[in-house]
């Protein structure tokens, strides 16, 4: 099963509302066992943490077709922010096998840090930042990355988290030229292109087109997608 980067569609009812499957990316797999991990911020992903042990719940995938890709590179950068973090986990978890992961991890405060010793554990170079400076380092995590950066220390960037942390993180990409995909986060309601729900510009030559982050990413090309 490919996941770097690939994500769930998840209808959290059997009722009429909410009708609309929620995407979750899948954070972890170990033999048959598929793991995803999500924030409650509406009424789907509410009812979705009231569900119990062994309840059954209907789920396609993996979807997605861009997934990250690691190979020949030797010491690489993964930066997230907030819940984007969870898509990074399997990423991470693969690539430490093969080449050296430096994880740039950030937060708001202390109460939103999350999955701190997992990441840890795969990571060769672990940076946590908050915005408030409440726990670990001050500030963002994309300073820090940029200091590994200028240091000659990163031959690849990927990335998952709010979109102006993503456009920071292509920015950077592009000033040191350094190859960088991002795992964008769009509402798609049917995860299979039909919706229309999640549409994002990219380079196509010399213009911009449309196409769907469900079917065409969720993992990007920094250097071809509009943020």
């Amino acid at each position: 099963m490919q996941s770097l980067g690939q994500f769930l569609e998840i209808r959290v009812s059997d009722r009429v509302e909410p009708l609309l499957r929620r995407p979750i990316s899948i954070f972890n797999i170990e033999g048959d066992i598929v793991e995803f991990i999500f924030q409650v911020k509406g009424k789907g992903t509410e009812i979705l943490s009231t569900k119990q042990e062994g309840e059954e719940i209907d789920i396609l995938g993996p979807l997605g077709k861009g997934t990250f890709n690691f190979q020949n590179k030797n010491n690489i950068a993964i930066i997230g922010g907030g819940i984007g973090i969870f898509p990074l986990y399997e990423l991470a978890k693969e690539a430490n096998k093969v080449t050296n992961v430096n994880m740039y991890l950030g937060f708001r405060s202390k109460d939103f840090v999350v999955l701190e010793d997992e990441y840890r554990k795969i990571s060769n170079k672990f940076v946590l930042t908050t915005d408030d400076g409440s726990y670990e380092e001050k500030g963002f995590a994309i300073n820090f990355l940029k200091q590994d950066i200028e240091a000659g220390n990163i031959d690849g960037i990927y990335s998952c988290g709010p979109l102006p942390m993503l456009k920071a993180v292509q920015n950077l990409a592009k000033e040191y030229k350094i190859p960088c995909q991002i795992s964008l986060e769009e509402r798609m309601g049917c995860g299979i292109g039909v919706c229309l729900g999640c549409a994002v510009k990219v380079n196509a030559g010399e213009e911009l087109v449309y196409t769907h982050v469900c079917k065409a990413g969720p993992v990007f090309d920094a250097n071809v997608v509009e943020i």
